[in-house]
């Protein structure tokens, strides 16, 4: 039996979050674009994202799939990406407190005091530093340098292109420990400390996100501070990289529902010749197609989470749904823009900041191309059956 109905619980927790953001996020969106339009660093002020954090957490609204015992709701994959649609209809980057990144519960118990609790109270600041000048999609082309120098070791390299690089206190970094071996047993992950040496710097992006290049001139990390096992790096970002790739395209529903949305109310308003837009058929079919897409790639997204939930390897899903939601989100935002003619392409509405932030989508965390790859090598390769999705 197929059901897509929601729970008592997930209704609930979507309806709630789905208040915050329309009390709390939306009413500062005209606030954040004037701003930006004044040139004011994008998006909310760390002292706004604070007091956010400390509103929800106040309803318990702390740590959406951090584990129980570790204060979080330990919420499911699917519940997870409900959250994020909700998120999503505002272009404000916002994110609720009390997370770690995955892979940090790899932690010893000594680094699980220093690192991984911090974190999740808030304390601290994390980043996940792979991606290099002449390795990116490609993350087995890193050239990031680790020699054993004693009880160290010694780091040498630069990163770029870093989420919140430029905020993090500490930093998990891969390097090659092994040249020979590679990403088969070569490359390990430190935690770094900022104090350690390491410097960043933003790189200014033509959307919110200003992701930071990091430089790494001889800094030295203790034995102590090897994440996981010596060697199994690679593993270990294999798995922060495919931890919730389906959330991506989850925030992307969310802004193409507020989007598609404003595109309705505009259409109904604004006359042409004698007549309201929306009575013309070319901007009826934008309306449908957008429709259509946002429905499908809402499936998408909740059989990817739904697969995560019941321990299948969602890989494939999560690729299908990242994929199709980059490009629809795409092809969404562009169809709203041309509805709404040159207001549409002002700075006066959050068309054209929504426009540029989406267009991300189809690069970080695993290009089109990326997706494509896998999905086409899964199906020649028979590790996927045509037509056995639901089996």
């Amino acid at each position: 039996m197929v059901d897509f109905g929601l729970t008592e619980e997930q209704r609930e927790i979507q309806a709630w979050v789905r208040t915050f953001v329309e009390r709390e996020l939306m009413p500062l969106e005209n606030e954040v674009l004037r701003r930006e339009r004044a040139g004011a660093q994008p998006g909310l002020t760390a002292d706004e994202v604070r007091d956010l954090r400390a509103l929800a957490r106040k309803s318990d609204f702390w740590g959406v799939q951090t584990p129980v015992e570790y204060g979080g709701m330990g919420l499911d994959s699917v519940t997870a990406a409900l959250i994020e649609i909700e998120l999503g209809r505002t272009f404000l980057s916002f994110k609720f407190g009390g997370e770690a990144d995955n892979i940090l519960y790899h932690a010893n118990d000594d680094q699980r005091q220093r690192y991984l609790l911090p974190t999740i109270s808030g304390e601290r600041r994390s980043c996940f530093a792979i991606t290099e000048p002449g390795a990116g999609s490609d993350a087995k082309a890193i050239r990031t340098r680790a020699v054993k120098d004693g009880g160290d070791w010694v780091i040498n390299g630069e990163k770029t292109f870093i989420t919140g690089g430029n905020e993090a206190d500490f930093a998990m970094v891969f390097a090659v420990t092994d040249p020979e071996r590679g990403a088969d047993g070569g490359v390990t992950c430190f935690l770094v400390d900022r104090d350690a040496g390491w410097t960043s710097e933003p790189i200014d992006t033509m959307g919110e996100r200003r992701p930071a290049s990091l430089v790494f001139e001889d800094v030295r990390v203790p034995e102590a501070n090897i994440l996981g096992e010596l060697g199994g790096g690679f593993k270990l970002a294999m798995q922060w990289i495919g931890k919730g790739r389906f959330l991506l395209p989850a925030n992307a529903l969310g802004g193409c529902e507020r989007l598609l949305s404003m595109a309705i109310d505009y259409a109904k308003t604004r006359h042409t010749f004698g007549a309201p837009i929306a009575e013309r058929q070319a901007i009826q079919w934008m309306i449908a197609d957008s429709q259509t897409e946002i429905e499908a790639l809402r499936l998408l997204v909740l059989h990817a989470a739904w697969q995560v939930d019941q321990g299948r390897d969602s890989r494939h899903a999560q690729s299908i749904a990242k994929l199709y939601g980059g490009v629809k989100a795409n092809e969404i935002v562009d169809r709203v823009m041309q509805i709404h003619g040159g207001m549409g392409y002002t700075r006066e509405l959050p068309i054209e900041r929504w426009y540029r932030d989406l267009r991300l989508l189809r690069i970080f965390e695993g290009t089109d191309e990326i997706q494509r790859r896998t999905i086409a090598r899964d199906l020649l390769k028979g590790h996927v059956k045509v037509g056995q999705t639901l089996r």
